[in-house]
């Protein structure tokens, strides 16, 4: 059977699917499954999907969509898993704006319910079903270089991280530093990387980029983490200075943040990292939380540094230097500049 979508979310960037995609009606339940669904409502808050293009678009009842099965563990959005069995006809939900789908088992009252689809099919091709890990990068060649890693991890989501590696990567690039960009953790889009190029970035590679949906409630990600770090130069195709690392959601939480700084070898790569937080309880804990994990902090960011009083308790109280990455970039890249390339690596 062939069936011609009206969009195709950004979570099946990498597969190059043609405009008329063929599909069967038996459905493998499994993480990373390419799904043909139809939306069932029409929503006013959290009405978007993005396309495989980075462009945002109004999901309305009735459109016909693409996306990939996957799981959200969301503080400020949706929670969702894989069913154990779908079948064409069952209704799940669109768990986020990159074409996440699964089923909603908890939602955030700030953005309303998970829109509802019905499951038309899996996509498939040469009579077999598409996962988004057949699209996945090559596994790197053992003794690949790794570029000096620049991380930047946050107390939650929204806390400023693509803001603060954004302007890294931008003020490095302004000071001739040729560099590299990641995304570790968090739920499949491509609105953060494409940022990431925009700022300066030659490449960008994330989790997607690996053949993951989401990295939630993956027991140890490190792997995943090292093999993108690993293979982010050969795919720029020239050497980088540096490497900006951006892990999504929170060092607390379900995405695997802390699996990956806690591992000694991706530690070793570390040259600076940046925390945003998103007030100075926030603040306070991370740094706690950083040191109970021998994981070095070199710069606090964010909501918590938004003016004076907070810049000022992190250096006096907490002693580690404080910018906001948005009001003051320059000092703020300064900091990290300083610390990445003035200070001898520990």
């Amino acid at each position: 059977m062939k069936i011609r979508p009206h969009k195709f979310a950004s979570v099946v960037h990498r597969l190059d699917l043609p405009a008329e995609v063929t599909f069967t009606r038996r459905i493998d339940a499994v993480d990373g499954q390419v799904l043909v669904v139809k939306a069932l409502e029409e929503k006013r808050v959290y009405d978007k999907v993005e396309l495989t293009t980075g462009r945002m678009a109004h999901v309305g009842k009735g459109d016909v969509l693409v996306g990939a099965l996957g799981r959200r563990d969301a503080l400020r959005g949706f929670v969702g898993r894989v069913p154990d069995k779908i079948a064409a006809g069952d209704t799940i939900h669109l768990l986020n704006l990159g074409g996440l789908l699964g089923e909603a088992v908890s939602e955030n009252q700030d953005v309303g319910h998970s829109l509802r689809v019905e499951v038309i099919g899996m996509v498939t091709r040469d009579g077999k079903g598409v996962n988004i890990r057949d699209a996945a990068i090559a596994a790197p060649e053992n003794g690949e270089r790794v570029p000096p890693v620049i991380v930047v991890s946050g107390t939650c989501m929204n806390s400023g991280k693509t803001v603060a590696a954004c302007e890294i990567i931008a003020g490095l690039t302004q000071r001739g530093y040729t560099c590299g960009g990641a995304k570790l953790t968090g739920v499949a889009a491509v609105r953060d990387p494409l940022n990431m190029q925009d700022h300066g970035a030659v490449t960008v590679l994330s989790f997607h980029d690996a053949g993951l949906p989401s990295t939630a409630a993956i027991d140890d990600l490190a792997p995943v983490a090292k093999q993108i770090l690993r293979s982010v130069e050969r795919e720029a195709g020239q050497e980088l200075d540096v490497v900006v690392a951006e892990m999504g959601d929170g060092i607390i939480g379900r995405y695997g943040v802390d699996t990956i700084l806690r591992d000694p070898e991706f530690k070793s790569w570390i040259r600076a990292h940046v925390l945003t937080a998103n007030d100075l309880v926030a603040a306070w804990g991370g740094q706690r939380w950083l040191a109970e994990h021998d994981v070095g902090l070199d710069v606090i960011a964010g909501p918590a540094t938004d003016n004076q009083v907070g810049v000022r308790y992190v250096r006096d109280v907490l002693g580690v230097n404080a910018a906001n990455a948005r009001t003051d970039p320059e000092t703020f890249v300064n900091l990290v500049e300083e610390a990445a390339f003035t200070r001898s690596p520990a």
